[in-house]
């Protein structure tokens, strides 16, 4: 018997995220084994942001036009494919450099491209979207695991092929994806600049401001949590209740009825919360409850954002909206994360203030979207 459409899009998000945890954290090892010059790295690991804003942007577009969101996912992911092979084989700073750059050009389309043709098949089914989305959270956790016991396992230098092993899974399972079309009824849906709806726009940045205000933590809390003396280990354990916390809300969902507004609100609170506590520099045995509320700060805005886009954009417009989001997320991470250093450098662990302060102001544009949705219902 022939899997269905939600095992196929669940091994997709595995596939994916499997990347991103081996990836995220130990990619820079294997650019420092390949000498890569330290002030360059910084420049590579921001890649991938650049890229998606240039990339998202033109290929969503192009897949809402020929109605091609499937064909999109499996074309970027065979390219990302022999993308990354060029990296592996690839030696030298501005090499290396220009590889990378063209491989996240490819990768970095397949999540939002794939957020729409997940969405469309789930509404089509009565499906929720968070417990098949879980998978991919789950699937980051073990790339964590996998990414450390490889690095003690095999050479620095070795670490791309693995790597570039969780690309080729990635075109695998979107091969695998079932066809999936337009409607003629659904293309003749508005296509009005999706810009200028007010309430849109609020919950883009909202969304995007609370996503970056994870910034300080991202790449600080390992740095700070190990000056006061955490193991290594221990580290590990609170980044992984993080996700776990995550996947228990993606798992619960589709039983809430919320709306995405009010998901996304609740995220904003989560956040405030969240760094509001950090700031004050909270004993260790706080840690575990704090990092649970990355279910809220992160789990909750992200179900808000999606389902929000998914449900205001026309059919015709899917993959451009899901676009939109995803680039204005990259803006708002890529700005936050080059200024944390200098508040991090100034104010140390008193910097999660501003992080607190920025999910305020998300919460404000989330409300703003909130009331919106309200006065459309009526």
């Amino acid at each position: 018997m022939r899997p269905g459409f939600v095992p196929r899009v669940a091994a997709l998000y595995a596939a994916v995220f499997l990347y991103n945890g081996i990836q995220l954290p130990f990619l820079p090892v294997w650019f420092a084994a390949k000498q890569v010059d330290p002030a360059l790295i910084g420049l590579m690991v921001a890649v991938p942001m650049l890229a998606r804003m240039l990339s998202v942007s033109i290929v969503a577009r192009e897949a809402d036009r020929r109605d091609a969101v499937r064909a999109a996912i499996v074309l970027a992911g065979w390219a990302s494919v022999g993308c990354h092979i060029f990296v592996g084989l690839s030696s030298g700073s501005l090499a290396i450099l220009i590889a990378y750059t063209i491989a996240s050009f490819t990768f970095t389309p397949l999540l939002p491209l794939t957020e729409t043709y997940t969405l469309k098949g789930l509404a089509e089914r009565g499906r929720a979207y968070g417990p098949v989305r879980l998978w991919g959270s789950f699937a980051f956790i073990a790339g964590n695991f996998l990414g450390g016991f490889l690095l003690d396992a095999m050479p620095a230098r070795d670490l791309i092929w693995p790597i570039v092993g969780t690309v080729g899974l990635t075109a695998l399972a979107a091969s695998l994806l079932q066809p999936q079309r337009i409607s003629r009824a659904e293309m003749r849906e508005s296509d009005a600049p999706l810009w200028r709806d007010r309430g849109f726009v609020a919950m883009l940045i909202g969304a995007s401001l609370i996503q970056a205000s994870h910034s300080i933590y991202y790449i600080f809390s390992a740095l700070q949590w190990r000056g006061e003396g955490l193991p290594g280990g221990a580290i590990a354990a609170l980044w992984a209740l993080g996700v776990i916390a995550e996947i228990i809300l993606f798992a619960l969902s589709g039983r809430l009825n919320f709306s995405p507004t009010t998901y996304l609100l609740i995220g904003a609170a989560g956040a405030v919360l969240r760094w509001g506590a950090m700031a004050v520099n909270p004993a260790v045995l706080a840690l575990p409850l704090l990092q649970l509320l990355h279910g809220l700060s992160f789990g909750a805005t992200h179900l808000g954002a999606i389902t929000y886009v998914a449900q205001r954009a026309a059919a015709a417009q899917a993959a451009t909206a899901q676009g939109h989001l995803s680039i204005a997320i990259s803006a708002a991470g890529g700005g936050a994360a080059a200024v944390t250093g200098l508040l991090y450098s100034n104010f140390g662990i008193e910097s999660y203030a501003f992080m607190a302060l920025m999910a305020v102001a998300g919460g404000a544009c989330g409300l703003v979207a909130h009331r919106r949705a309200a006065i459309a219902l009526v």
